[in-house]
């Protein structure tokens, strides 16, 4: 009986392990996730900054060349203008305007420097103008002269040779006058002829020299003398005279009452590029127009716009 119970509690006790060990299989436990990637993100890089190339280094060589009476405003730029750029040479000469324009226009110069608009004969020669500065001029004298004032009239009678006595002027000088012109090549020539003697011709006595401040010398160095230049050629040794009783003045340029003035151009054959261009936006620029152009006896270029 003890035999029989035993063997039937040990086939009871084998079903009950069985079971529980079909049971511990049918449960597996799932193994834990070992993936660990960094979650997704929707912030793009941000981008490197833009590089900004320095800018270009100006280099070459500019020639300008014409008016005597422009020349100490644009040598003065010039020289301004290669200590800030020191790798430019700008040269600088003289000659008239005829032959500014004439040197721009067969590429002899990169610029031709007038005190007159260039005329038809280079209308098809691609000029192009940039305005530098009002010029004024004035009658000037040896300081000998008693004469302070002359009437249109008079001035020009003068210059035509009718009037070869400065009795004639004020009634007492017994002097005979020395007329000291420019070349016909010179702007300021070709103004007082339009403006002076309304296109009338010179008389063909007197002296003639080729620049302005040669005018300025002889006729400070010669007595009962009387010539022309652009107000930057006075000095000490002549005496400016009034133009109908008027003095010229920045003033009575800009309120027409004072005539003798031009306006002062720097022609480049097509449109200026690199050294060249800088150059002349130099000379046209505000600050030099602002500070440098009065300082020099010139006027403003944009000084009788309306």
């Amino acid at each position: 009986m003890l035999k029989h119970f035993s063997r039937k509690g040990s086939l009871a006790m084998m079903t009950v392990l069985l079971m529980g060990v079909l049971a511990a299989c049918g449960t597996q436990t799932a193994a834990p996730n070992t993936d660990t990637k960094a979650p997704a993100t929707n912030a793009a890089a941000p981008a490197a900054p833009a590089k900004t190339e320095a800018p270009k280094e100006l280099t070459g060589t500019v020639t300008a060349s014409g008016s005597s009476a422009l020349l100490p405003l644009v040598k003065q730029a010039a020289t301004e203008f290669m200590e800030k750029n020191p790798k430019v040479t700008v040269n600088v000469t003289a000659g008239g305007s005829g032959t500014g324009l004439k040197n721009v226009a067969d590429g002899t110069s990169d610029i031709g420097n007038s005190d007159v608009a260039a005329g038809d004969e280079y209308k098809d020669k691609n000029l192009v103008d940039h305005v530098a500065a009002i010029a004024p001029f004035a009658l000037i004298v040896n300081k000998n002269v008693p004469v302070d004032n002359l009437s249109k009239q008079q001035a020009a009678d003068i210059f035509m040779g009718k009037i070869t006595n400065w009795k004639e002027i004020d009634g007492k000088t017994d002097a005979k006058i020395v007329v000291v012109h420019r070349p016909d090549s010179s702007g300021s020539r070709t103004l007082v002829k339009q403006i002076v003697l309304d296109n009338k011709d010179f008389t063909k006595d007197g002296v003639t020299q080729e620049s302005s401040g040669a005018v300025a010398t002889t006729v400070g160095s010669t007595q009962n003398s009387i010539g022309y230049v652009d107000t930057p050629y006075l000095n000490d040794t002549i005496k400016a005279l009034k133009f109908n009783d008027v003095a010229f003045s920045k003033d009575s340029i800009k309120d027409g009452k004072y005539p003798l003035y031009g306006v002062e151009h720097m022609y480049t054959k097509g449109e200026a590029k690199d050294a060249v261009k800088a150059f002349l936006d130099y000379i046209t620029g505000s600050e030099f127009q602002s500070k440098r152009v009065e300082e020099l006896k010139f006027l403003p270029a944009n000084l009788l716009k309306k």
